[in-house]
């Protein structure tokens, strides 16, 4: 089955998605920061069943093909994030689907699952987290500078954004995300992970340099049910 690329116009900017498969179970796959579909996901696009599933990757806002805008890191960026991923998925007329999301992504989906319950059939998140401490400043800020970044990351994301954009957007995300910190326990979305109902998945890579453990533990006590 071919991957179609598009644009489509959702909360009045152009979001760029990529669709594969035929399958009765629609999926949106939610890339992490810088990230896109095609960076995050190609594995994905490629190798999923298409029989079982409709597979979606879509670009976030001022990432991958959804330039213009530019990314920016307002204080509800993630919100800003759950709500064009769900209304995308809505203008492209699926009535309910389920969530993959890593990293920032994982973040944004979690924030979906709890605000449109209604909407979201399973989620699996990996590399997220509800909070933001001290030590995860220091993490982020340890990533801030590109040109420190291993040649393997660094280089698809140069290629995507050419360097000027792809350095600044870092530090821009660096000091989005480290504000969460200024908020009572660090928090990012702890008091909604109680409202998510649908069945949940949590992954966690044992050696991830930026997400510590505890975030994905966290996150497992307080969905109800999750795994």
């Amino acid at each position: 089955t071919s991957i179609t690329s598009a644009k489509i116009q959702v909360n009045g900017v152009h979001l760029h998605y990529q669709q594969t498969g035929e399958g009765s179970h629609a999926v949106l796959l939610l890339p992490g920061m810088l990230g896109s579909g095609q960076t995050d996901f190609g594995p994905q696009l490629k190798s999923m069943n298409k029989q079982l599933f409709t597979v979606v990757a879509w670009d976030p806002r001022g990432y991958g093909k959804s330039i213009p805008p530019s990314r920016d890191f307002p204080p509800d960026f993630f919100e800003r994030d759950a709500k064009d991923a769900v209304d995308l998925m809505q203008a492209l007329k699926f009535k309910k689907f389920s969530l993959l999301g890593w990293s920032d992504g994982g973040i944004t989906a979690l924030i979906a699952a709890a605000k449109y319950p209604n909407l979201i059939h399973k989620l699996v998140v990996w590399g997220a987290n509800a909070s933001v401490t001290q030590e995860d400043v220091r993490i982020y800020n340890g990533i801030r500078d590109v040109s420190k970044w291993s040649e393997k990351v660094r280089k698809p994301l140069e290629e995507l954004y050419g360097h000027k954009y792809f350095a600044e957007t870092c530090e821009a995300w660096v000091d989005g995300i480290s504000r969460f910190a200024e908020n009572s326990d660090g928090n990012i979305c702890q008091q909604l992970l109680p409202d998510i109902k649908c069945p949940t998945f949590i992954i966690h890579g044992e050696k991830d340099p930026l997400v510590p453990q505890a975030h994905a533990e966290y996150i497992h006590k307080h969905i109800k049910g999750s795994r």
